[in-house]
């Protein structure tokens, strides 16, 4: 069988460019809600705002989702993702990285650690329930070049 890239994408990246459905002069738009749980915005969610701040939320949720190897639905009773990282991190990082994206050993691995609870902060800062203390995608973008300048300082 013949597989095409498009057929192993998560399910999660659908709901980025959800902020697609406003116009070049819209800010906001009200709508019903199409997305994923776990990775949809709470505006979004609970009253069908869409706003450039959604495609962030869900960014922050993917990012915690790929370092950690966790799902947003992997927890039981009101814990979510996001809670479960930001109660270890940044004393835990070790217990909240997925261990194969450690590869270094030594001192290197310390700053290793570094770099992903950096991330992760990050992250969790981009999926806060307040949109306005979203960053945009932009500096989203800024942020995790500086990131990457440290982990090849390594």
């Amino acid at each position: 069988m013949h597989w095409t890239p498009i057929m192993i994408v998560p399910i999660s990246l659908s709901d980025f460019g959800i902020t697609e459905l406003l116009g070049e002069d819209e800010g906001d738009l009200y709508t019903k809600t199409l997305a994923t749980l776990g990775y949809i915005a709470p505006e979004y969610g609970l009253d069908g705002l869409v706003s450039t701040k959604c495609d962030v939320y869900s960014y922050g949720i993917l990012l915690l989702e790929t370092f950690s190897r966790r799902k947003p639905n992997d927890f039981e009773g009101d814990l979510s993702l996001k809670q479960w990282v930001s109660y270890l991190l940044p004393d835990a990082v070790m217990d909240v990285v997925d261990a194969n994206l450690v590869t270094q050993t030594g001192s290197c691995l310390q700053m290793e650690l570094h770099v992903v609870a950096s991330i992760m902060k990050v992250a969790l800062d981009w999926c806060t329930e307040y949109p306005a203390r979203r960053t945009n995608m932009k500096d989203v973008v800024g942020i995790l070049q500086k990131i990457k300048i440290q982990l090849l300082a390594c």
